[in-house]
């Protein structure tokens, strides 16, 4: 388990990162802002583990998938984040399925160029 409640926190350069991704570039973040919204940040992530956590217990699931997430979503009264995270999550499986394609069509195809050599040998050591 955690020894303190620190170490639950998200890293504060992510936090940050997203912060200023967020807001115009010239606004500034306090300290005491970016502490607040760091905590604020891993409260929810939490919060939201332990709703999807619950969600595939429910359905006797040892994994957590992003059905349960959207499920506890739903279960912490945050349903206008589930259309846009289904969208996010459609075009990453989309993503991951176009470089699994590419990299199979490049194991193919170094296959084949490779059995085409091996051919090519077997034929110069028959004449």
């Amino acid at each position: 388990m955690v020894e303190r409640i620190e170490d639950l926190n998200l890293p504060n350069t992510s936090v940050t990162r997203l912060m200023k991704e967020a807001i115009p570039a010239d606004v500034k973040i306090s300290t005491e802002c970016r502490t607040a919204l760091t905590r604020a940040t891993s409260v929810f992530v939490l919060y939201l583990t332990s709703a999807a956590t619950t969600a595939a217990q429910q359905r006797n699931h040892k994994s957590l998938m992003a059905d349960h997430v959207l499920k506890g979503l739903e279960e912490i009264e945050f349903e206008s984040f589930i259309q846009p995270l289904k969208t996010e999550l459609e075009s990453y499986r989309k993503m991951i399925k176009t470089k699994k394609e590419k990299k199979a069509a490049k194991a193919e195809l170094n296959t084949t160029v490779e059995g085409a050599v091996i051919d090519l040998e077997n034929m110069a050591q028959d004449n």
